[in-house]
């Protein structure tokens, strides 16, 4: 179904297309141990059974509706400490893709994607094979949601629900992974300045008062930004200025 992509320098020059499978990032992550994949490689399916999100959570899908994949990256020239720039790199590739479709898309740290007044539309999920200090590969998995109109998830969306068109997928994914490519790409060029400062300035809920809810308390903030190693700086309604890491506070807007 989805073909070698022409357009591109590495991206998508091997392409794995599965009618259904358990998950792409685990497909991905046996692929390499069996030296099965290089840097560039897809893995796409048509239904994912059991993806996966964020914080342990599960990613659910429905057949031949959505887009579902993982690339295979091999970012060495980073090191481990600087991994967000990675996660910066994919959001805000994903992001600049979207915007061509639909209004007004956001990063909800740390990456996900979001339409205010919409909901989530799409998701990542990174991990990591490292050899002793060095990072060898990252899988990047990746949930769209496109076609689909239902959800059991109050808080999802779609590209189609918005806009009320119907769209290609296979178009999609050209066009996706050219904008990808196009954002890593930058990142390996070191303008890690200029990849902060676009998912700064489209970050959801960035300068606005909202609620958080950390170490089970609830608390009034900002968000300001963001550290060096990606953690959350929140400055709290009294103007103390918090940091945190994934799992360690949760939006309650």
């Amino acid at each position: 179904m989805y073909k070698i992509l022409a357009n591109t320098i590495f991206l998508g020059k091997d392409v794995h297309f599965l009618p259904d499978c358990h998950s792409t990032n685990d497909i991905a992550l046996q692929m390499i141990r069996k030296s099965q994949a290089k840097e560039g490689t897809i893995i796409i399916t048509g239904h994912q059974t059991k993806g996966k999100g964020q914080r342990g959570n599960s990613w659910f899908s429905e057949p031949g509706k959505n887009l579902t994949l993982s690339m295979v990256l091999a970012p060495e020239f980073l090191d481990i400490s600087e991994q967000f720039h990675l996660n910066m790199c994919i959001a805000v590739g994903i992001r600049s893709f979207l915007e061509e479709y639909i209004p007004n898309v956001k990063v909800k740290w740390p990456n996900d994607i979001v339409v205010p007044g919409f909901g989530k539309i799409g998701g990542v999920l990174i991990e990591n094979i490292l050899t002793g200090p060095s990072w060898e590969y990252a899988v990047v998995g990746i949930g769209l949601n496109v076609n689909q109109i239902s959800f059991a998830n109050p808080k999802a969306t779609s590209m189609a629900k918005i806009s009320q068109n119907i769209f290609d997928l296979n178009e999609l994914f050209r066009m996706l992974i050219t904008r990808l490519e196009k954002s890593y790409l930058k990142l390996k060029k070191s303008k890690y300045e200029d990849i902060k400062n676009e998912y700064l300035s489209h970050m959801y809920l960035m300068k606005q008062r909202a609620l958080y809810l950390s170490e089970g308390i609830e608390f009034e903030g900002e968000i300001v930004g963001i550290n060096d190693s990606g953690k959350l700086q929140i400055k709290e309604k009294e103007g103390m200025l918090r940091e945190f890491d994934l799992k360690e506070v949760a939006f309650l807007e």
